[in-house]
């Protein structure tokens, strides 16, 4: 019975791992010879006027060259801190910087937007009612926020590109 049970069960395996052969990574070259490190490295990104963009912005340039660039990236970044909670001393509180970002992926060769999307980063932060260190705190949350904002549009971007790469 054991017996009769394995044979189907080797050739439903057989098949199933048939399918893997057109797994490729992400950053893996794709059929036509290009990848998508290189797509992307062919990207600018709108200027931003205020600090958190300026963050997301030098994040999504890290090892982009300066050739002719095939896509551009706008971008609108939007921030706000909301108070989570105050400790019964009131020296204490936890604050939670919040930015949240749109992204617009264009073709310059056809003015297209190929594609867009909204993300958001929440990191959470403490403020101690001390002036220099809670500037600090807000300083050190808005920069990690700009760094998971950035990665994950990138991540986002890379993902769409790898699917609809040659």
């Amino acid at each position: 019975m054991l017996k009769a049970l394995s044979i189907p069960l080797l050739v439903l395996l057989a098949v199933a791992l048939a399918g893997c052969g057109t797994y490729r990574p992400l950053y893996g070259t794709a059929s036509g010879g290009g990848n998508v490190a290189t797509t992307l490295a062919a990207m600018s990104v709108q200027e931003q006027h205020d600090r958190a963009g300026q963050l997301v912005r030098n994040e999504l340039l890290d090892g982009a060259n300066t050739g002719r660039q095939r896509y551009d990236l706008k971008l609108a970044v939007r921030e706000g801190v909301i108070g989570v909670t105050t400790f019964s001393s009131g020296n204490l509180a936890r604050q939670r910087y919040n930015l949240q970002g749109h992204y617009e992926l264009v073709d310059t060769q056809s003015s297209k937007v190929i594609t867009s999307g909204d993300t958001f980063s929440n990191v959470e932060f403490n403020t101690l009612k001390i002036p220099v260190a809670d500037l600090q705190a807000a300083d050190n949350a808005r920069t990690r926020a700009a760094k998971e904002l950035g990665q994950d549009i990138r991540l986002r971007l890379a993902a769409y590109l790898s699917a609809h790469q040659g």
